[in-house]
């Protein structure tokens, strides 16, 4: 863990608050909204907005997990001045966090530090990782469909872009094709492979998949030879890419269905909310 992500869990840690004899944990949203990346207010009021109605949809009280409150601050000259917070429950920072942008370094380890209900760092990157692998796959999953729309308008059926993403596997692991390397990994002939891929080599199938869909468009490349053979180039300039770092992706190890796993992160989502003692009765609203 890099020494900012580091930084990050201290400051989550730090902000951390208890609540009557119970011990009821929680977090004043004044307090997340910049470790989390939000230099606004009015941008975290909008992420905790969206969180809230996730939490309904998810059929548990908001009032359970998010209370308004407020509270005061001190200004120049011994002033002070009333203002809006939120007190957030565990689950309630999770949901803040599961509606922010991953991309952000912040916003992935907070998806990951309040969904593993630990302060160990080897779990935490653990859910990292696993989190890092399946928004990989499903911006395959976007690519791969971008790409079977736009090639289906240039005279290309479902069967072809099937033959296209093989020809694509098979110049990306160096001469393999996608039955054998499901043969390698010990995968059944229905599933998909970039199911049991890791990470890097998932990134490189979009990757190659985002350069084919991008030059299809616009070199108006029409019919399936033609984008076959982009595709293929394109497989094979990542190869190429992947090689100068020593990088085989056919030598690669499987790594968990991550089917399975997405099942896994549900249940344990679940248990999550479950789990998370709510928030005390309101008493008095300022702090």
């Amino acid at each position: 863990m890099d020494e900012q992500l580091k930084a990050l869990q201290i400051s989550l840690e730090a902000g951390a608050q208890r609540a009557d004899a119970e011990g009821i944990e929680f977090w004043f949203a004044r307090d997340l909204q910049t470790p989390l990346g939000y230099a606004r207010w009015e941008n975290f009021q909008t992420a905790i907005q969206r969180a809230m109605q996730s939490c309904e949809a998810s059929g548990h009280g908001v009032s359970d997990h998010f209370r308004g409150v407020t509270k005061m601050i001190a200004l120049g000259k011994g002033g002070e001045r009333e203002i809006d917070d939120f007190m957030l429950t565990r689950y309630a920072c999770y949901l803040i966090a599961q509606n922010g942008d991953p991309r952000k370094p912040e916003i992935a380890f907070a998806q990951s530090y309040f969904a593993v209900q630990t302060r160990k760092q080897e779990l935490i990157e653990d859910r990292m990782r696993l989190q890092a692998r399946m928004e990989a796959r499903d911006r395959l999953k976007e690519s791969e469909k971008a790409l079977s729309q736009n090639i289906y308008e240039r005279g290309v059926d479902d069967a072809g872009f099937g033959r296209i993403r093989s020809r694509g596997d098979q110049a990306l692991f160096g001469g393999h094709t996608t039955l054998a390397m499901k043969n390698k990994y010990g995968i059944v002939a229905s599933r998909p492979l970039a199911d049991f891929l890791p990470t890097l080599t998932i990134a490189a199938k979009n990757l190659a998949t985002e350069m084919t869909n991008h030059n299809v468009q616009q070199d108006n490349l029409r019919g399936e030879p033609a984008i076959t053979h982009e595709h293929v180039k394109n497989n094979e300039s990542v190869r190429d890419m992947l090689g100068q770092r020593g990088i085989q992706p056919e030598k690669l190890a499987a790594e968990e269905d991550l089917k399975k796993l997405e099942r896994r992160v549900k249940t344990e989502d679940k248990k999550l909310a479950e789990r998370t003692k709510t928030l005390p009765p309101p008493r008095d609203s300022k702090k």
